[in-house]
């Protein structure tokens, strides 16, 4: 079975991809959901699932079929297409699914690619508190100016540098990938990237905690909107999450 398998004839050329890492409070997944809902993406796409916890579940749309653990979602008149995963690759796998998910990508013709992650919050330092959001750039990345990410530079996100000591970028010339506390696979998928690769790429990663993460999801969703240059009047929440998503309101005679 081969890593993509395409259930549409649509093309990914010339489009930017946004791609969720598995990270703290699942935040970069809810941002694609609102991604994916907000600007009515069709699914065209399924991965092989076979390096990722398996997990099944019924369609979002009410479609015949089921979702699986890492879906794509696109469609024409949209210049952007969102990887949907759902469940972390497993251990044993790790590198293998890093490996197929670049190799995906510098293959399949996309203009540039977004990868979304979140970080502890609790790890940050007294100047990350004065912004939510933080980039990366990886060194391999190609030039950011011109492309579709050109607008992160016109933005207030600050370079991301790790909170712990250990792991803190020696200086300006060290293109090392800063240690990601709560960041899954971001550090080894942008450590991965191959000095050969042709794509503009950048990580935006959010400073959270485990909760309620909606409201993060939507600013990490905005944040994209902005650095991809496309407006959404109003962010729509999928289905599902209205089933239980964070669980069901407390009785509120509890409190008196």
């Amino acid at each position: 079975m081969t890593f993509y398998n395409p259930t549409s004839s649509l093309k990914l050329a010339g489009k930017v991809l946004v791609v969720p890492v598995v990270s703290v409070a699942n935040v970069a997944q809810l941002a694609a959901d609102l991604l994916i809902t907000s600007l009515a993406l069709d699914r065209v796409g399924v991965f092989d699932p076979k390096f990722l916890v398996p997990v099944v579940g019924a369609r979002e749309d009410g479609l015949p079929g089921i979702t699986t653990p890492l879906e794509l979602y696109a469609n024409e008149s949209q210049n952007i297409a969102v990887v949907q995963q759902r469940s972390p690759a497993l251990k044993a796998f790790k590198q293998e699914f890093v490996d197929a998910l670049l190799h995906f990508i510098s293959t399949s013709g996309v203009s540039a690619v977004l990868f979304l992650g979140g970080v502890d919050m609790s790890n940050r330092t007294d100047s990350q508190m004065l912004s939510p959001t933080c980039h990366i750039i990886p060194a391999t990345s190609a030039p950011i100016s011109p492309s579709p990410l050109s607008a992160l530079a016109e933005l207030p996100i600050p370079a991301y540098a790790s909170p712990v000591p250990q792991f803190i970028q020696a200086d300006a010339d060290d293109k090392r990938i800063p240690f990601i506390p709560g960041g899954g696979l971001s550090r080894r998928i942008l450590s991965s990237i191959p000095n050969t690769w042709q794509i503009p790429a950048v990580c935006l990663l959010q400073y959270v905690m485990e909760g309620d993460n909606r409201g993060d999801a939507q600013l990490m969703a905005a944040v994209a909107s902005k650095v991809l240059k496309f407006d959404v009047r109003s962010w729509k929440q999928p289905g599902s999450w209205t089933q239980g998503l964070f669980g069901a309101p407390h009785d509120q005679t509890l409190y008196g």
